[in-house]
């Protein structure tokens, strides 16, 4: 099946095959596939050629993405007794969960431990200082060249998957990428809709066909914090964990659209410049607060933000004179938030290693001739 060349974007490929599967009916549960990794009928055919590839005969962990059409490879990862890692779904509570079958497991239960039901029951986080080194990757797709180009189903959760992984130092530009797909997902792909955050793949899998694609294009290096969104920021725990850490290495960790973020004077909360207002779904300084002072959303494991406290400010100061000394020391918050009447400032930041971090480099500073106050927003809420 060839999409139409004239003017095709991914979502017309991914749109193109979504309707071919379902019109044939090569579809299976769940259905409709639309806006999915699709699972098809003869999936688990496909997967089993895995078995035949010197690659995951030579892989001690390998991370198989949670999509049900990739359900016969994380079984036979499990009978190969290799480590297998799953992404955790959206990534709401970390990275990778390892999946434990119980001790004696028997081809049945490790068949219901390969499910979405076993990832969530038979599994145990991982966490970013777990010594893992992933040497096979699996992932689901929508559509796939022979050339190794891949479009997912838009989210691009396995693309960020990948950069994370390497990033934390759990895979390198090295580590192989499988995908599985129904021999009608394997189409024509113009290069020019790949974006440098783009995984692709060397090894393309259906009921019919192994395709070894000899992709020589450069996986990305890691995170491409750019195209990370404020949005994702606040939704992903594990992800603040990793920018905070970059950004301690010295690594640019500016955000998309993270220069047109300011706060509006008087107002007591940051404003996105482009959306005006702050988004809906942005804790207030009264969450902030309760944050820092140890709580945290129900069944979140990550570390939680942490707000920094900054007094004295000079009366005449302005939020643009605290920015920019900000910048100067390299400590730019996630958040600021500004009191000028009071004189106070709070700086909201990923972790509390991050705002530790970020009052050694704030001690001493001066605005005007006034040396600023700075500590946790807990010490001095208590002090």
């Amino acid at each position: 099946m060839e999409p139409r060349a004239v003017g095709v974007s991914k979502q017309d490929i991914r749109e193109q095959i979504w309707d071919h599967m379902e019109s044939q009916n090569l579809a299976d549960f769940p259905r409709p596939v639309h806006h999915r990794i699709p699972n098809f009928k003869g999936s688990y055919l496909a997967c089993q050629s895995i078995k035949d590839l010197d690659v995951f005969a030579r892989t001690q962990e390998v991370k198989v993405d949670p999509d049900k059409p990739l359900e016969g490879v994380r079984l036979l990862a499990l009978q190969s007794k290799k480590t297998l890692l799953v992404p955790t779904p959206r990534l709401r509570t970390g990275l990778f969960n390892k999946i434990t079958p119980p001790p004696g497991a028997t081809k049945d239960i490790l068949r219901k431990c390969a499910t979405s039901q076993g990832v969530r029951n038979c599994s145990v986080p991982i966490g970013l200082d777990s010594r893992v080194l992933v040497d096979l990757v699996v992932v689901g797709s929508v559509a796939v060249s022979e050339k190794g180009w891949r479009i997912g189903k838009g989210e691009g959760y396995a693309d960020l998957e990948y950069a994370m992984t390497v990033s934390m130092g759990a895979a390198s530009n090295e580590t192989p990428v499988v995908t599985i797909v129904h021999d009608c997902q394997v189409v024509d792909i113009p290069e020019e809709l790949l974006e440098e955050h783009d995984i692709t793949v060397d090894y393309i899998l259906t009921p019919t066909r192994v395709i070894a694609t000899g992709c020589k294009r450069p996986q990305p290096m890691g995170i491409t914090w750019s195209k990370i969104s404020w949005e994702m920021i606040e939704k992903i725990p594990v992800l603040r964990s990793l920018r905070a850490r970059e950004q301690q290495a010295g690594k640019d960790v500016t955000l998309q659209g993270e220069h047109q973020y300011l706060l509006e004077p008087g107002r007591q909360q940051a404003v996105p410049l482009s959306a005006g207002r702050r988004p809906p779904d942005t804790p207030g300084p009264e969450a902030n607060s309760m944050e820092a002072a140890g709580g945290s959303p129900p069944g979140e494991g990550a570390p939680l933000a942490a707000d920094v406290y900054v007094g004295n400010l000079p009366r005449d100061a302005r939020v643009s004179d605290l920015k920019r000394a900000l910048r100067e020391l390299g400590s730019v918050p996630l958040r600021l938030t500004w009191q000028g009447p009071q004189r106070r400032a709070f700086l909201r930041y990923p972790d509390s290693a991050a705002a530790q971090q970020a009052i050694s480099c704030l001690q001493g500073l001066r605005l005007g001739t006034d040396t600023l106050r700075v500590a946790l927003a807990r010490q001095q809420r208590d002090k």
